[in-house]
Parts: C-alpha cells; structure tokens; sequence
C-alpha cells in the first residue's frame, strides 16, 4: 500500500514539475507508447499505456467542456488517478473495468489524434499527443523539450473555434491574424508573464509551426503567442528575429490547447506566396473588424 501511494505521488508530481497553470485538454503524460482509451458506463475513462519504463492505467472523470474566462473561479479540469483506480476506490478498478465507448461520431476533425470515441451519453472523448515545447525560431531541442505530450479531452457538441488568416507584412513578411473562440465567447486569461506563460487557468498560447523555411527540412517551431484579452485575438509576423533568419515557409500550422478539457485544436495552410496588394487590402480590412481599437494587433 505505500508502494502504490509512493508511486502514484511520484507521477504526479513529475508531471507537475513541467506544466504551468494553464489547464485544457488535460496533460496525462509524455512519449506515451501503447495508448488505450476506454469509458465505462459511469463516465470514466481509463487511459492505457507505457511511459518511463512501465505500464500506466490511469483514471480519468469529473470534467466535459469549459466555461467562458471568468475570474470567479478556475477552469473545469479531471479528476485523475494514476494507480488504475486503487488511490480511489481501494481497489484496481483497471482489472474489471468494462468499456462502452463506440466509434468515434463527433463531426470535428481532430488533429495530433491518437484515440477517440463517442460515449453512450453523447459526449466525446478524445487523446492527442503533440510537441508542445519546442523551442522558437526552429532552434534544435533538448530530449526534454522534444517529448510529445499526451493529452485528454471530453466534449459534448462542437469544441473551439481557431480562425486563421494570412496575408502579409509591410508587404513583405508572411503575417497571420485570427481569434480562438468557444461557443461563440473569446478565448484569454486574465494574468500572464512578461514571456506570455499563463497564470490562471484561461489563458492559451498558439504554437505556430513552419515547413520549408530556412531553419531547415520539415517542421520547425516558429513561435508561440497568448491570445489577447479580452477578444481571444492575435497576430503574428514572420520576421527575422536575432541572429535567426525569418521563418517564412511554403506551409504553415498552428495548434492551441483547447478551452476547458475539450480537444486541442489544429490549423494548416499553404502560405499565400508573393506580394498581392488586392488581397492584402482585403485581409487589412477584416483585420480593422477583428482588432480592437488601442490593442496589440493592427493591419500594416
């Protein structure tokens, strides 16, 4: 018995050791191999899988969808229990535990997806693994900043919103401009550090992502970036910064954690190529409908 609470203590404390305060999609753990994703009838799931070393069953309930930013109280999150049950129950609940969850029905497109189904209640519950903590300007990574996080979501209806547009800076460096919103209400947190890491449990970063720039083959991390309070806004330039060369790609992508625990979510695009005035035009004036007035994002 003081195995298993010495063991359960040390997983969670290693996974806090590496995440902020911004909760959504929650983090499970990290270079998961083997994931299974069952849900019982009761609503909760179980999560099988191999990571540093040994096989995790891991207990997951109390949580679907999110609430609008508020700073009456913090945003939903699991309840988790990473010794399959017995931390709870007193018992392994992961040795008798019976799945319902069928074939995955929800109508959003899930990216970085390495499990899903839909329960008989309706809802949804998904798993995603990505690399979060690349590091910008397509630098190379660390083995600790290189791992894929596997996360978890549970969602009734449409999850996030993320709206992308592209057009150009200056008329010469690839920009991009959007919002994250969730059932109709903007996306933001309310406190956050000079860097752009979260302090509550609200905020969200976008994490841009470039292909076929001069950082190298294949995907490179460009930057990541707080969405603005209180319109859930932002915009990005791909400009030289320091001793690095401008992130300009042929395609670019762009991946946030969802609101509450629902899915985190995905964009991609080819980038818009050469200079057109007409359409940057265009883009400026959905920028001057999106932006507010005084704020950190303008047209140019």
């Amino acid at each position: 018995m003081l195995f298993r609470s010495l063991a359960l203590a040390i997983a969670v404390l290693a996974l806090a050791a590496l995440s902020g305060e911004a909760r959504g999609s929650e983090l499970i753990d990290r270079n998961a191999q083997g994931v299974k994703l069952a849900v019982n009838a009761q609503g909760q799931a179980l999560l099988t899988f191999r990571a540093r070393g040994r096989t995790w069953h891991v207990l997951a309930w109390g949580a679907v969808d999110a609430i609008a930013p508020t700073q009456a109280r913090k945003q939903v999150k699991f309840k988790l229990d990473y010794s399959g049950g017995y931390g709870t129950y007193k018992r392994d609940v992961w040795k008798t535990f019976s799945n319902v969850c069928g074939k995955y029905t929800g109508e959003a497109t899930l990216g970085w997806l390495v499990a899903a189904c839909t329960a008989p209640d309706g809802s949804h519950w998904a798993l995603q693994s990505w690399q979060r903590g690349l590091p910008n300007y397509g630098l190379r990574p660390s083995a600790k900043q290189a791992v894929w996080e596997l996360r978890l979501s549970h969602w009734t209806g449409e999850p996030g919103q993320l709206e992308i547009g592209l057009d150009w800076a200056y008329r010469r460096f690839d920009h991009l401009f959007g919002n994250l919103t969730y059932r109709g209400e903007a996306v933001h947190g309310f406190r956050s550090t000079p860097s752009g890491m979260p302090l509550d449990t609200f905020g969200r970063n976008l994490y841009v992502d470039t292909y076929g720039s001069e950082y190298g083959a294949g995907w490179q991390r460009e930057n990541s970036f707080l969405t603005q309070k209180p319109t859930g806004t932002f915009c990005y330039g791909f400009f030289p910064h320091g001793g690095r060369p401008s992130g300009k790609g042929a395609r670019y992508r762009a991946t946030v954690i969802g609101p509450g625990v629902t899915p985190d979510l995905l964009w991609q695009s080819d980038a818009r190529g050469p200079y057109d005035r007409t359409l940057d035009l265009t883009a400026n004036f959905e920028q001057l409908m999106l932006f507010p007035i005084g704020g950190n994002c303008r047209s140019n």
